[in-house]
C-alpha cells in the first residue's frame, strides 16, 4: 500500500458554533493520509497516483464553506476524497482549531476521522 501525505496544512476559515468564530475566523491545521494500492510499480506517471495538489485544492474549497461543526467538515472532506480519487482506498484526516475561543484554554482542539472505501 502506498500513502500520500499532506501534513501541517494551515487554512484560515470561519468554522464554529460561536458568532465570533463565524465573524473573525480561525486558523485550522489539517493532516491527511490517503492510502492506495498502485496498479504497478514503480509508479512513473501522474495518472497512476493521487495528485496531492488536487487534494489541496479540494481542502481549500471545502474549508471555505463556513460550517458550525468540525465533525461535519472532516467527514465531508473524507467522502469527497474517496469520491474524487478512484484510487483512494483509505483516508485518515485530522483538523485542529489552533486558537479555540475557550477561556483559559492553553492549547488547541480538534477532531480526527478515518474512512475506508469498503
Amino acid at each position: 500500500m502506498l500513502s500520500i501525505h499532506l501534513h501541517n496544512i494551515i487554512i484560515y476559515a470561519h468554522h464554529g458554533i460561536y458568532e465570533e468564530e463565524k465573524i473573525l475566523g480561525n486558523e485550522f491545521e489539517l493532516n491527511i493520509t490517503i492510502q492506495y494500492t498502485p496498479h504497478k510499480l514503480p509508479v512513473k506517471h501522474m495518472a497512476d497516483t493521487i495528485d496531492y495538489v488536487a487534494v489541496y485544492e479540494l481542502l481549500k474549497r471545502r474549508m471555505a464553506v463556513p460550517t458550525p461543526l468540525l465533525e461535519t467538515v472532516i467527514t465531508d472532506i473524507a467522502g469527497q476524497i474517496l469520491e474524487q480519487f478512484s484510487l483512494a482506498e483509505n483516508v485518515a484526516i485530522s483538523i485542529r482549531k489552533i486558537l479555540p475561543p475557550v477561556s483559559q484554554l492553553k492549547g488547541s482542539v480538534g477532531v480526527s476521522f478515518e474512512m475506508n472505501r469498503k
